[in-house]
């Protein structure tokens, strides 16, 4: 929207350019009428008028682009320049030519209220009341054009900067510390139209004190108070968006697979993770004079259990999928080996020396996680981060405590982090409110309040969650009784609008999701310049501003995945100095901050309705909840056996971090839509993968007919087991009618092997059969794929019985009548024509050959 200044002067110019263009395009008198007739309208109609008391700062420039570059000093103290050097470009970024290009600076009020913060960057700028003359650009800048320049402003009346330096073209006007929200405006004329404010850039300026205005230590300074400094603590934290492709399980030896090779690069020499340690590194190592102690004091490292996961994988070899959308298609060697080593050798070597505090692994959804009540994916989700940091890392890490990474949590997380024996969280400011007052306290179905910048007063830093004492020892929380001082999770506040100015520093800057509605804007419009000015000045707001309603502490918490570079983290930690040292701040440890005593006043949580947008869909909970129960369902039908690796606890434990990835969140306040196509590959991915492993256990299926030799003739089986680990199955089998076939209990399948089993049977009769047969858990769950037995049993029942009886009683009585007839000496018939003589030579020679046989046994 363009307001116009300074009419006469405008058509004037504007009229001399027309008779320019006459002189030169004499017979071109009709394009004359209508450029005089568009002319008219331009100068004459009604400007565009802008919202009362709101500016334009998120809407897109039509014609110039104006970009803050860098502000030298970046925060004014007794000991700086008087002089502020800014340094900008404007880039031509419409479709015609605009010409008297000028700029100059202008500032409002020092802000005394916290969401000045936010608020005085959307101000219309007539709202900048102090203003510096305009300092001429360019002459003209055509399409795609662009010219670098500088402003010099003194801070006070009478700045003239150090000696030699370039002249001082206007004066700010500040007479005391504070936080002063700064406008560079910049005019020009488009072609066709008349001069107009086109663009602007707004940004904080934190003033700790006045310098001498002409440089002189005999002039006169202003040093802001120190008499009530803030109690100050900083997290520093590293995260990364989850990598590891999804649906394999743990193995021995084999390479991990990563979705892309982006952490390659994030871990490298000037990578995004590389350089957010080692600004960590330099601000903590004491230097010569030994001022790095005191920064270390009020730092605290929190660390993305998956990303040290995903890097201590790296480090042995990794694979990297050819295109990260086909995750069974080829893959490729991963680059990244000697920069995962490097990095992580450097954080175990960091780690132990400072606070160290784990994050939620792979920055879960609490809110999501505990709509999906599984006991054993929370266990993993929000209790093993510790022990994983701890291993990893070679340390002993904080524990206790909870920092989700949206800042806001529903009353089912509240309860689920007591019962899962956290005695701590960290959340922000709004995030709480006192108990009885929030009608957003939320559950699983996100229900939500609406947050907004209407108040100032801020929350204490420590609050107490209504809830019996948090260890799991103690009876889990109903979330609903009354606090005492010594009940309930305690919760450690941080301000929302310096964290909000903290995520905006980067490449890629979100807005929380605690930021209020009624100040959100696209902050990726303003300059990487300008958006570390503001988080400059929000760090050191508290520190100038003592308010009764406001606690004398501030946690300052930046985003978990946080895109800020090595210059920006740098300065940001020198700010940190800078507050200690002059005396505003002082730091506090990150234990002592878990440990400062609770209000007495009960207090709920509050779930936002910005949490609620940014948090992970309810569809993806159910899905995750029925794989999660299928993974424990497994996970008991595995045997571990001593000294054999995969245990069924590291195979499985890798499809369960998948589960917990499903519900990171991860990008998902700047792109929702890709996080929920990752998520639902992710998921996918995994559903595949258990379907794979529950066939992988299956019974045989005999070729042919199996027949039954007899009546009790055992029913053989073989059962195969394709999984790494052992596994106890059941067999399920169908039993016919008048077929009696014997349970055989539990059974164990050695791991990738085969096993026979015989199956008592007892079949009545003669007849064919069809026998169906599968496996399946201990506990039931189906497993493989069923089979069906075709049997062929030649038992004859009843009539087989009375045959038998009858041929045994004729054999007997004929054995009798002949042993009867040899007692009386009468030759039994059936011997009848056999000669006695050859009876005789055959019994003697019988014996005969029997001697000789017994002669050579004999040695």
């Amino acid at each position: 929207m363009s307001q116009f200044i300074d009419a006469p002067q405008a058509r004037a110019r504007a009229l001399s350019r027309h008779r320019w263009a006459l002189s030169r395009h004499r017979g071109a008198a009709i394009l004359a009428v209508l450029a005089l007739a568009v002319l008219n309208i331009a100068l004459t109609g009604p400007a565009a008028a802008e919202p009362s008391g709101v500016g334009d700062s998120s809407s897109a420039p039509k014609f110039l682009k104006l970009t803050l570059d860098s502000v030298s000093p970046n925060t004014v103290t007794t000991s700086s320049d008087s002089v502020v050097t800014i340094a900008g470009t404007v880039t031509n970024i419409g479709d015609r030519v605009v010409d008297d290009i000028e700029v100059r600076t202008q500032r409002t009020g020092a802000i005394t209220d916290p969401r000045g913060l936010r608020s005085a960057l959307r101000l219309d700028q007539s709202s900048y009341t102090v203003n510096t003359p305009f300092v001429d650009v360019a002459d003209r800048l055509s399409p795609g054009q662009r010219k670098q320049f500088t402003l010099r402003v003194g801070v006070r009346p009478g700045s003239k900067g150090t000696p030699g330096s370039a002249p001082v073209t206007a004066s700010l006007d500040i007479t005391g510390p504070g936080v002063y929200p700064l406008l560079l405006n910049v005019n020009g004329t488009p072609a066709y139209g008349g001069q107009a404010r086109l663009d602007d850039a707004r940004f904080l300026l934190p003033v700790l004190g006045l310098p001498s205005p002409t440089g002189d230590s005999d002039q006169k300074t202003v040093s802001a108070p120190t008499d009530a400094p803030v109690a100050t603590t900083m997290l520093w934290p590293l995260a990364d968006r989850p990598r590891l492709v999804a649906g394999i399980p743990g193995s021995v030896g084999d390479k991990a697979l990563l979705t892309d090779d982006e952490l390659a690069g994030e871990l490298a020499t000037g990578g995004r993770l590389d350089q957010l340690l080692g600004a960590l590194e330099s601000a903590v190592h004491p230097d010569s004079a030994g001022t790095g102690a005191n920064v270390a004091n009020a730092l605290c490292l929190a660390v993305d259990p998956d990303l040290l996961l995903t890097v201590s994988d790296m480090t042995t070899g990794y694979r990297v999928l050819a295109s990260p959308s086909d995750p069974d298609g080829p893959t490729r060697d991963g680059t990244g080996t000697d920069a995962a080593k490097a990095w992580l050798n450097r954080l175990r070597t960091l780690a132990p020396t400072m606070c160290t505090v784990s994050l939620p692994f792979a920055q879960v959804d609490l809110s999501a996680l505990a709509a999906v009540h599984d006991s054993a994916l929370t266990s993993r989700a929000i209790s093993s981060p510790t022990e994983l940091v701890d291993q990893i890392l070679s340390m002993r890490s904080v524990h206790g405590v909870s920092l989700p990474e949206s800042g806001s949590i529903n009353s089912d997380a509240a309860t689920m982090l007591s019962q899962h024996g956290f005695t701590s969280a960290v959340l922000a400011d709004n995030a709480v409110a006192p108990a009885g007052t929030s009608s957003g306290s939320g559950s699983s179905t996100h229900t939500a309040t609406t947050v907004s910048a209407s108040s100032s007063t801020a929350s204490p830093s420590t609050v107490r969650l209504p809830g019996p004492t948090p260890p799991a020892a103690a009876a889990p929380s109903s979330g609903n009784s009354a606090a005492t001082p010594d009940q309930g999770m305690k919760v450690s506040t941080f301000d929302i609008w310096p964290a909000t100015a903290l995520a905006a520093v980067g490449s890629n800057p979100p807005t929380p999701a605690f930021t209020p509605a009624n100040v959100r804007y696209d902050v990726a419009k303003d300059s990487r310049t300008a958006r570390l000015q503001d988080a400059l000045g929000a760090m050191s707001w508290t520190a100038l501003n003592p308010q009764p309603n406001r606690p004398r502490s501030q946690l300052l918490m930046p985003p978990q995945q946080w895109s800020a570079n090595r210059d920006e983290a740098t300065t940001l930690l020198t700010q940190l100095q800078t507050l200690i040292h002059s005396g505003l701040a002082t730091p506090r440890s990150f234990q002592d901050l878990l440990a400062v005593q609770a209000d007495s006043h009960p207090y709920e949580v509050s779930y936002s309705a910005g949490a609620a947008a940014d948090a992970v869909p309810g569809r993806f909970t159910a899905p995750v909840q029925q794989q999660a129960g299928r993974i424990t369902d497994l996970m008991n039908t595995l045997v571990e056996v001593p000294q054999q690796e995969p245990t069924p606890r590291t195979f499985l434990t890798p499809l369960r971090d998948d589960l917990v990835r499903t519900l990171s969140l991860s990008d998902r306040t700047s792109t929702g839509s890709q996080a929920d196509t990752a998520a639902q590959r992710r998921l996918d991915q995994s559903t595949t993968a258990l379907d794979g492993l529950f066939r992988s256990v299956t019974v045989l299926p005999p070729g042919g007919v199996y027949t039954l030799a007899s009546e009790q003739s055992p029913l053989l089986l073989v059962a195969r087991n394709e999984l790494p680990v052992a596994a106890r199955i059941r067999f399920k089998i169908g039993v016919p009618s008048g077929t009696d076939i014997t349970d055989i209990g539990e059974q164990t399948l050695p791991a990738e092997g085969t096993r026979s089993f015989q199956i008592p049977t007892k079949v009545s009769d003669s007849r064919n059969l069809m026998i169906p047969i599968s496996i399946t858990t201990p506990d039931g769950i189906a497993l493989g794929n069923a089979t069906s037995v075709k049997v062929r049993s030649n038992a004859y029942g009843s009539a087989l019985a009375i045959i038998t009886a009858c041929a045994g009683a004729l054999l007997f009585l004929l054995a009798g009548r002949r042993l009867w007839r040899r007692f009386r000496g009468q030759p039994d018939p059936a011997d009848e024509g056999l000669d006695p003589g050859k009876r005789r030579r055959l019994n003697r020679y019988l014996r005969a050959r029997k001697r000789v046989l017994q002669r050579q046994e004999t040695p």
